[in-house]
């Protein structure tokens, strides 16, 4: 077996790893979907660590090969105040049964005792091993969620806000009652986050809030345009027709384009409206927990970058 050093990884790493994240990925989905998901070239899964690096500078831990210097696996880790959040974590097929991704899950799992945290995750309910990996770890499945996809007409998508209420722009001064409706709702607390997606450096982020007709923030919802992840989330309702609408409006930003979003599936109304626009499911993922947590209230609309479950 190799010998397998575990560090955190270098900004000099960034391409070698963004490579890894875009191969190693790929592979997996051309074997078990017949398909590849990343179809931009390696350089654009440095989205990955151009964004957690970001977030949190110097957390991105990786398995080094001691004999070659070669990264032989990636795991991106977001500390939040509530929880450790796991972002994608990947090995290369030359690594495949040396027992690396466990060996990164204790790492980031031992970080988490030490600070008395739970670590949340989202990972594909059609990747067995992936699930696996983590239920042996202690991790409870808690979310079972449908992934949903569609091209967006060009014309838009109609929809109604309910209850009188608007959905606008979110801005930095909307950040806090943000956070304290997650908070309410989902018991986690991750603002950085939220002054990331509207600093928008990087000019593919977006945020939209759901403001009810008292004038109180009743959910959110970001999204993502970039060669490497196109999605709608992370974002939060109250009800199922506010999550709706929110994901509608989203959509609108998106014209022309196809993304990918994430409903519960125990969310049947949301469920429907969304078949009725036209979406499709493409596959399932279930969010876990390993530590405490809370059953949620709402509406919870999660994402894989960063990782917001």
């Amino acid at each position: 077996m190799t010998n397998i050093v575990l560090r955190r990884m270098k900004p000099e790493e960034w391409k070698e790893v963004a490579a890894l994240v875009h191969d190693s990925t790929n592979a997996w989905y051309m074997r078990n979907r017949g398909f590849t998901i990343f179809n931009a070239g390696p350089e654009s899964t440095l989205l990955f660590c151009r964004t957690y690096e970001s977030l949190d500078p110097g957390w991105t831990v990786v398995a080094v090969d001691s004999a070659t210097g070669r990264i032989a696996g990636s795991c991106f880790i977001h500390p939040r105040p509530t929880h450790i959040s796991l972002g994608i974590m990947n090995v290369h097929p030359d690594y495949f049964g040396q027992q690396i991704s466990s060996k990164l899950l204790r790492y980031i799992t031992d970080i988490a005792d030490s600070e008395g945290k739970p670590v949340r995750l989202v990972s594909s309910a059609m990747n067995l091993g992936s699930f696996s990996l983590y239920h042996k770890a202690g991790f409870v499945p808690i979310l079972f969620f449908q992934d949903m996809t569609m091209k967006v007409p060009e014309n838009g998508i109609s929809y109604t806000v309910p209850d009188r209420g608007i959905i606008r722009d979110a801005t930095q001064k909307d950040v806090p009652e943000i956070v304290a409706l997650e908070k309410e709702l989902y018991h986690i607390e991750r603002e950085k986050d939220f002054r990331y997606f509207i600093e928008n450096k990087d000019q593919i982020w977006r945020m939209n809030v759901l403001v009810n007709a008292s004038g109180a923030i009743d959910g959110y919802l970001a999204s993502v345009h970039d060669p490497a992840s196109h999605m709608v989330g992370p974002g939060i309702a109250r009800t199922e027709a506010q999550a709706a609408a929110l994901i509608c409006a989203e959509l609108n930003h998106h014209r022309g384009t196809q993304p990918v979003w994430l409903i519960p599936s125990r969310c049947q109304e949301l469920a429907r409206v969304m078949y009725e626009i036209g979406a499709k499911n493409c596959e399932l993922h279930v969010a876990q927990v390993r530590g405490d947590w809370q059953p949620e209230k709402g509406v919870i609309l999660p994402s894989f970058m960063p990782e917001t479950c």
